[in-house]
């Protein structure tokens, strides 16, 4: 247990360059992450969530450094991450590990579960081949698949089980902090729960730190324990999960949540549609990103980018309109 947060991130942003002229001369950049700042404490949930293409991945990605940042740094456990030399990364990288969405693409077809699970095991020389093949099995079983899966291929395997081998694999080297990237949009929905419930299970057992990255707001409910709005590329709400689904202030979060089917006739919203479609990330507007489909802006809103500002109940929002008011 650390005494700050497991996993600081300061003002992240990640912009990739596309199209442009002989030698990239004049080339445009998509900004998918564009200053983002976020602390999450050991043992803790955030899910974050957002439309397709506001950078929810490439956040993730940069956040384990799978990805260099444009800008920003990223403090595991207190250590910087883009201070880190080669080996010293590769060690870290036991401490941090991803669930991928596609449980299909994510595991090479040509080798046997065994080899996929204890993969991590043998890049990082981590015990003797009998026990790697000890802890594959003990893995398997954890994650609810029988133990003589390992010697089988990923092509004889559902999305779900798929996806419980991805989850094994992930555990392996006994990392501290996972990032679940999407890691049961590709599943139906009976499945989703069981891997939702598994992923509960075994961060209370293991002391798991999470990322919950989703777009799903049912599913982020019942994982996290604060939730991080993300639009075009930044944070606009971030609140302890109970408060921001009970008191949503941002109007693109507000939207999100009408949009979430209920069957309990309390809880139903009025449903908001939202005119047009998300701005390009490589033209972004000014102002508020949001403040083109937005029935609330105001002339503040398309001249001013609106920070991430706390009030109550640790609850953060970034709108000019509907601040969240003082603490």
């Amino acid at each position: 247990m650390t005494a700050g947060p497991l996993v600081e991130v300061r003002d992240l942003r990640k912009h990739f360059p596309v199209g442009g002229g002989f030698l990239g001369s004049g080339r445009a950049v998509v900004r998918a992450v564009d200053g983002v700042s976020l602390a999450i404490s050991s043992g803790e949930t955030v899910g974050l969530v957002g439309e397709s293409g506001c950078g929810k991945s490439t956040f993730g990605r940069l956040v384990l450094r799978l990805l260099e940042p444009t800008e920003g740094d990223v403090l595991f456990d207190g250590r910087s991450l883009s201070s880190l030399g080669r080996r010293e990364l590769r060690a870290l990288r036991r401490e941090m590990q991803i669930v991928f969405q596609d449980p299909y693409g994510s595991l090479n077809p040509r080798m046997r579960i065994a080899d996929i699970v204890g993969e991590g095991l043998a890049v990082h020389h981590l015990g003797t081949r009998s026990e790697r093949r000890a802890r594959v099995l003990e893995l398997l079983t954890r994650v609810g698949l029988p133990a003589d899966s390992a010697d089988r291929y990923p092509h004889q395997f559902s999305g779900g089980q798929r996806q419980r081998i991805g989850i094994a694999r992930a555990l392996a080297v006994r990392p501290r902090f996972i990032v679940a990237d999407e890691a049961v949009s590709a599943l139906d929905v009976s499945i989703q729960a069981q891997i939702v419930n598994l992923l509960q299970d075994l961060r209370r057992e293991l002391g798991l730190t999470l990322l919950f990255i989703a777009h799903d707001l049912r599913v982020v409910e019942h994982v996290s324990d604060r939730v991080a709005i993300m639009y075009l590329g930044r944070i606009v709400e971030l609140a302890p999960r109970d408060e921001l689904y009970a008191n949503p202030r941002h109007p693109y979060t507000q939207a999100l949540l009408s949009a979430v089917p209920e069957l309990d006739r309390a809880r139903r919203r009025t449903r908001i549609t939202l005119g047009g479609e998300p701005p390009s990330p490589v033209a972004p507007p000014d102002g508020c990103a949001f403040h083109p489909r937005c029935p609330h802006a105001v002339e503040r809103c398309r001249r001013d980018v609106p920070s991430l500002e706390g009030g109550a109940r640790d609850h953060l929002v970034a709108c000019h309109v509907f601040p969240v008011g003082p603490a």
